[in-house]
């Protein structure tokens, strides 16, 4: 009877051991990730898959090539042909001989110093003088008189007026008037008359002009 009893209590030790250890694992499997697997990986680029056209004999589906991640990718080029051919070897000879060759262009060489052209001495001073500066900047003349003096008549006293003509009109003006509401008569001789242009401030003589 003895035996029997500590047969069922090895057995019943044996089981709550087992479940001990199962309920460990549980709680240590919570915390640790709750506490320990920190933040997460980040997920992997997306991929695009390329297929390659179907050729007009091939009835078969389409061929899918591998996928290539789209962030970041880059892909080698492709160099048509062998390499075998290409000869790394130095040749003097051939340095030599492009060394030697000489311009024969009409042109300047911009590979020779002496061929530099030749600088001109400027032909006039680069800034101005000031006579120059003060004749550019003075106000330009006044222009002429636009009147022609062709007679005059005399009067008792003396007092003579002056036959004008300013284009196609024909003016009658003593000593004094103002003719075309521009030109005044400042004195009339025998031979010529003063005439004083306003707007300008500026006297001209005008000759008798014969028929």
């Amino acid at each position: 009877m003895a035996l029997k009893i500590g047969s069922e209590d090895r057995r019943k030790v044996a089981i709550a051991v087992i479940l001990g250890v199962v309920v460990l694992f549980l709680v240590l499997r919570a915390l640790f990730a709750a506490f320990g697997s920190g933040t997460p990986p980040a997920p992997l680029p997306p991929t695009i898959a390329r297929t390659s056209p179907a050729s007009p004999a091939t009835t078969g589906p389409a061929v899918t090539a591998p996928a290539l991640p789209l962030a970041g990718a880059h892909e080698a080029t492709k160099v048509s042909g062998s390499m075998a051919g290409l000869d790394p070897t130095l040749h003097p000879e051939w340095m030599a001989a492009a060394e030697s060759l000489k311009y024969a262009g009409k042109g300047r060489n911009i590979f020779s110093m002496e061929s530099a052209p030749v600088i001109e001495a400027p032909k006039a001073p680069v800034r101005p003088s000031p006579q120059e500066i003060a004749v550019a900047q003075a106000p330009p003349p006044p222009p002429p008189i636009d009147l022609k003096f062709f007679g005059y008549e005399a009067h008792a006293g003396g007092e003579r007026k002056a036959f004008l003509l300013h284009g196609d009109d024909i003016f009658i003006a003593a000593m004094g008037d103002v003719v075309d509401h521009r030109y005044k008569i400042l004195q009339i001789a025998p031979f010529s008359i003063q005439v004083q242009d306003i707007p300008y401030n500026d006297t001209q003589t005008l000759q008798l002009v014969q028929n």
